[in-house]
C-alpha cells in the first residue's frame, strides 16, 4: 500500500527525518511511535504531499508522491495534530465545504456526509456550531472530514491529545472499527494508544528508525530474559539453592526481605521456558507457603525507554569518538 524508502527531510542543516524506510500493508493499523520532536509529524506531512522530501522516495499504491501528488492525496485522508476546523460554521456547513473542495458531486454530498457522521457518531451535532463542541466532538468532526472522500488510507496525527479518558476510549474504539475497512497510520507519542489500537509499530527517535515490528516481536526482541519474583514463607525458606536446580532457572538472587520471616527471591529464567509449575511443586515438597509468584513481562513503556536510552548512549559514543 505505502512504501517509504530512504526518506530524509532536512530543515536547513537539521535532519528532522534521517534515512528511514518502512512499508505499510493494505488493511493494517500501523502505530507510528516516538517522543515529541522525533520526526513523526514531518514524516506524515511528506507522505501526504504537504512537504517535499530532501531525499528518498514514497509511493502510495505504486504512485510516486512527488511525481503525482494529486493522485496520492486522493487516496489519503489526513487529520493533522492541529485539527483544521472553521469554528464559526456548523458541522454540516463545514463538511459540505470539505465535500465541495474534495470535488464530491453535489447530488452525493448529503448522503456521504450522513454516512461519515454516522460512523463518527456526530449525526445529532450536524446543526451545531463547531466552536461550541467539546474537544472530543471536534476530533470526531476532523476524522469525518478526513474520510469524506472515502480514501483507502487514513493518517491520524495525535488524534487523542487533549481528550479526557472517556473521549480517548471512544476515539480508540472508532479507530479500531475504521481499521477494519481502511489502512490506518496512527502517529502518537502515547504508548497505550499503540497497545490498544495497532497491529504493528514503527518507532522513530531523533529522526531515525529504531524499530519496526509487531507488538509481540518487539517484546520478544527487547524484553531480555524473563524474571520471576518469588515470595515464600516457612522453615528452610532461606535456602534458595534448590530453586537454582530447577530446569529453566539460570540464577537466583535473594532480595531484601519485605517483612519478618518472609523471603523474596528473584529468579532469572531462560527465554522460552516457564518453570512456575516446578517452582510450585518444590514449595509443596519443602512445606513452604507460597505467598506470591509474579512473572515480569516487559511493557511497551520499558521497551520504548530502552530504545531511546540506547540511542542516547550511541550518540554519546559517537561524540566521544569524534
Amino acid at each position: 500500500m505505502i512504501q517509504i524508502k530512504n526518506l530524509s527531510k532536512h530543515y536547513g542543516k537539521f535532519p528532522a527525518v534521517d534515512d528511514i524506510s518502512f512499508d505499510v500493508a493494505d488493511g493494517e493499523i500501523l502505530g507510528f511511535l516516538g517522543p515529541n520532536g522525533a520526526g513523526k509529524t514531518t514524516t506524515m506531512k511528506v507522505i501526504t504531499g504537504y512537504y517535499p522530501p530532501t531525499a528518498g522516495k514514497i509511493t502510495v499504491e505504486g504512485i510516486d508522491v512527488e511525481e503525482d501528488s494529486l493522485a496520492t492525496r486522493q487516496l489519503i485522508g489526513y487529520l493533522p495534530e492541529s485539527n483544521p476546523l472553521y469554528h464559526d460554521l456548523t458541522v454540516y456547513e463545514y463538511l459540505d465545504l470539505i465535500a465541495e473542495l474534495r470535488q464530491i458531486p453535489k447530488e452525493k454530498r448529503k448522503e456521504r456526509i450522513g454516512q461519515m457522521t454516522e460512523i463518527t457518531s456526530i449525526t445529532d451535532r450536524l446543526g451545531q456550531v463547531i466552536g461550541q463542541l467539546s474537544k472530543g466532538y471536534r476530533q470526531r468532526v476532523g476524522i469525518a472530514q478526513a474520510m469524506l472522500h472515502d480514501p483507502k488510507i487514513l493518517i491520524l496525527d495525535e488524534p487523542t491529545i487533549g481528550l479526557d479518558p472517556n473521549q480517548i476510549v471512544e476515539i480508540r474504539s472508532m479507530i479500531k472499527d475504521i481499521g477494519q475497512h481502511k489502512t490506518v497510520i496512527l502517529s502518537t507519542h502515547i504508548l497505550p494508544e499503540v497497545q490498544a489500537t495497532c497491529d504493528r509499530v514503527v518507532v522513530i527517535h531523533e529522526g531515525k528508525l529504531k524499530a519496526d515490528s509487531t507488538m509481540e516481536e518487539l517484546q520478544r526482541r527487547f524484553s531480555g530474559q524473563p524474571v520471576i519474583d518469588l515470595e515464600i514463607h516457612g522453615e528452610g525458606a532461606e535456602d534458595s539453592e534448590p530453586f537454582s536446580r530447577i530446569h529453566g532457572i539460570e540464577s537466583v538472587e535473594r532480595l531484601n526481605d519485605p517483612e519478618p520471616n518472609v523471603v523474596l527471591l528473584k529468579l532469572v529464567v531462560t527465554a522460552d521456558t516457564d518453570p512456575r509449575a516446578d517452582i510450585f511443586r518444590l514449595c509443596v515438597e519443602k512445606n513452604l507457603t507460597l505467598l506470591g509468584m509474579t512473572r515480569e513481562i516487559r511493557s511497551l513503556e520499558n521497551i520504548f525507554q530502552q530504545l531511546t536510552k540506547l540511542d542516547a548512549a550511541e550518540t554519546e559514543l559517537e561524540e566521544a569518538a569524534a
